[in-house]
């Protein structure tokens, strides 16, 4: 058999040279072969254990905590498409066992499959109880399994949370596959060696020495610099230097495998902090990135005394984009209009400017000034805004069709706005949400007074959650007559709010707010039951002969949106009794036009039910009256703003003619609000409006005073003399 010039040939040689000095030290040596053997496997077993799991470890608090930020805005608006894409993107990754999404009560929300079969089901596993109770980032190992969850969280908020699961039982048959061929590795060697102990048995005592140490040399000491290394790698300094042999032997094959498995684990850590600190979508630096280098940048300026900006862009109306031509072509304009974005940057934004996307539509890009130049920061980022407004206004091309999108910009300085990373951030999305108020397609520095506008949102938000519980709440009736023969034939309900300390708020105000926050999806429903409640008891007040009243009652362009609309009003008839006849839905058309297919189906529907359907506002957003062909109505409320100079502007009578003509060959009711004066009631009923409500005719009044005008009316009181009196 031809021997390698390995471990075994040399070996052979000195033990045949020390056979007979080294026979009464066969026994020690073979008990410390098995013992130095059991502690280079518990070594290499216990490292590999500890490397993997505190890789996977990492690996799993970074992706999930990635994943946790990215479906907060998704599950806050219950977007199960959006939560499906995140949910089965971090499935795909290697040896993810399962990936779930659960709300606040441990209810599955998703969980990464296109049936989801277990939506809904309340997690039972051993491991839900904490992952659902956690309110950070969990880790848990369960059978053959390690469970990192993370709650979900928007603002002090928290919406539920995702566990990723990640399959151990690969990892640990790797890693007892690699102590298997260690161990027989091992056993080869220490065979041999026993070999060549018999056979050098006969060899000189001072051979045996030498032997020993050539053993300390060729073997030991390679396996405890791959202990040593494998700590290292440990301790997570990956790139540091690993062992290198050019030995053609056994232990040359081991260390050059080890180097192996630690340039893999080393390439694996970069490709999971890669994919922490990178935007997946376009490959810009994300959230996590943006903000570890903010904060050095802000460390390093506040010793320099030096000036920096945050620019906070948002697409407008990209949603619009989505919707209409897919989430493909969505993620083509983003692509496009971060290219867009990153060319200006480099030409307005200066060497040290930084881009960054954080998640959805919003880009920030963030600026710093030379130190020659530091005084000309804010018109350096009102030029680079300017630019960036401009070039995001030009027209996208995608899927073979032109979309129009804007951009609205928040600008915030350091030092003047805020000294901190997390307060400049605040500050450049309040800029940001100022910009898209102004009209969108602009930019706005960030101010005081807009911090205190957005404080005082804030504080109306809280204080009208629970208003209507608290009964601050209530309803006001406008009282609506029939022009001809001025008989009155129902009411407008209207909003009030009654503050213990601020007294009346306008409508207006909270109005907009509830629409903003989300909590006109508890409130319209409110309103409007309790409004189909008290017509009911207007009905049972009147004379069975006399023409029953109905109640119009205002629906927002959430309630309409979010196709919950007609389930609410059929609802509210069931539990309340109101005949479908008697109410009335109003509009304003600038809702029905921003969405004209979806209005018009569910328009449809309610007008199926018996529900009259009225356009609110009319002639303030319609670009033509041929809308009207399109969207089912039955009746349009003229604008009070053509009412109020009808009798002075020949233009307002022009318009509000043509509007009751065009309106009425469409077999649509035209309602006049805001009638005010005896002059513009007059002019109204001379060109045919139907209807009209206003001061002359009657204030918005509670119940009680709108239960007791019924009775008065029936008594025969003159609405007309009524209203005069009024004035």
């Amino acid at each position: 058999m031809n021997l390698r010039y390995g471990l075994q040939a040399k070996f052979l040689g000195m033990m045949a040279l020390a056979l007979l000095v080294v026979l009464a030290l066969m026994a020690l040596l073979w008990n410390r072969q098995q013992s130095m053997h059991a502690a280079v496997e518990g070594v290499s077993r216990a490292t590999m254990d500890d490397m993997a799991g505190q890789t996977v470890r990492r690996r799993g608090e970074a992706v999930i905590a990635q994943l946790a930020e990215s479906l907060s805005n998704p599950l806050y608006y219950f977007d199960l498409d959006a939560v499906g894409t995140l949910s089965r993107s971090a499935l795909r990754q290697p040896g993810t066992r399962y990936v779930i999404v659960y709300d606040a009560d441990g209810n599955v929300v998703h969980d990464g499959s296109e049936a989801i079969p277990t939506y809904g089901m309340q997690m039972k596993d051993a491991l839900a109880k904490r992952a659902i109770s956690a309110s950070r980032t969990e880790v848990q190992a369960g059978s053959g399994v390690m469970d990192v969850s993370a709650p979900i969280m928007i603002g002090p908020q928290r919406l539920g949370g995702v566990r990723i699961g990640y399959d151990l039982n690969e990892l640990r048959q790797q890693q007892d596959e690699a102590v298997v061929q260690l161990h027989a590795q091992l056993d080869r060697l220490g065979q041999r060696q026993l070999v060549w102990v018999g056979v050098l048995s006969a060899a000189l005592l001072a051979l045996s020495a030498m032997m020993l140490w050539l053993i300390q040399r060729l073997l030991v000491t390679p396996i405890r610099q791959l202990a040593d290394s494998a700590r290292e790698i440990e301790s997570g300094r990956f790139d540091a230097a690993m062992p290198a042999s050019t030995r053609a032997d056994e232990v040359g094959d081991l260390v050059r495998a080890f180097g192996r498995m630690s340039q893999s684990v080393a390439r694996h850590d970069r490709e999971i902090r890669r994919m922490a600190y990178t935007d997946a979508l376009t490959g810009l630096a994300n959230r996590l990135a943006f903000r570890e280098i903010l904060d050095e940048r802000l460390l390093k300026l506040h010793e320099g005394g030096r000036q920096l900006a945050l620019l906070f862009a948002d697409i407008d109306d990209f949603k619009r984009v989505n919707d209409t031509l897919g989430h493909d072509a969505g993620d083509e304009v983003l692509l496009q209009f971060a290219s867009r974005i990153g060319e200006t940057v480099t030409r307005h934004g200066g060497a040290d400017a930084l881009l960054a996307r954080f998640g959805g539509d919003e880009f920030v890009i963030l600026m710093q000034a030379c130190p020659a130049r530091s005084g000309d920061m804010r018109a350096a980022a009102s030029r680079l805004a300017e630019a960036l407004v401009s070039a995001l206004g030009e027209p996208i091309l995608t899927h073979g069709r032109q979309v129009f999108l804007g951009t609205s910009i928040g600008v915030t300085l350091f030092p003047d706005d805020a000294s901190g990373a997390t307060a400049l951030m605040k500050n450049g999305d309040i800029a940001m949400y100022q910009a898209k108020q102004a009209g969108k397609s602009c930019y706005r520095f960030y101010s005081r007074a807009i911090d205190q506008a957005v404080e005082r949102r804030e504080q109306i938000e809280q204080e009208l959650r629970g208003a209507w519980e608290r009964g601050e709440m209530s309803l006001a009736y406008q009282p609506v007559y029939r022009v001809h023969d001025r008989k009155m034939v129902g009411a407008e309900a209207l909003l009030r709010w009654q503050h213990p300390q601020q007294g009346l708020i306008s409508p207006s105000v909270f109005i907009e707010v509830a629409e903003q926050s989300g909590l006109i999806d508890t409130l319209g429903p409110q309103v409007m039951r309790a409004a189909c409640r008290d017509a009911v008891l207007w009905q049972k007040a009147r004379p069975g002969n006399e023409e029953p009243l109905f109640v119009s009652v205002n629906v927002s362009p959430r309630q309409l949106r979010s196709g919950d609309l007609r389930a609410s009003v059929e609802d509210c008839l069931r539990d309340t009794g109101l005949s479908a006849h008697q109410l009335h839905i109003e509009l304003t058309e600038t809702t029905v036009i921003s969405d004209e297919v979806h209005a018009s189906n569910l328009l449809a529907q309610l007008r199926v039910m018996g529900v009259k359907v009225w356009l609110d506002d009319f002639g303030t957003g319609f670009s033509g009256l041929s809308h009207l062909r399109r969207v089912p109505v039955d009746g349009v409320k003229i604008d009070r703003s053509f009412v109020a100079d009808i009798p002075r502007d020949p233009d307002d009578v022009a318009l509000t003619t043509a509007i009751i003509a065009m309106a009425h060959s469409l077999n649509i009711v035209v309602v006049a609000e805001g009638v005010e004066k005896l002059d513009q009631f007059e002019i109204l009923r001379e060109r045919g409006c139907d209807l009209a409500q206003g001061y002359l005719l009657g204030h918005p009044v509670g119940l009680d005073e709108f239960m007791a005008l019924l009775g008065n009316i029936r008594h025969g009181v003159d609405v007309a003399r009524a209203g005069a009196a009024v004035h």
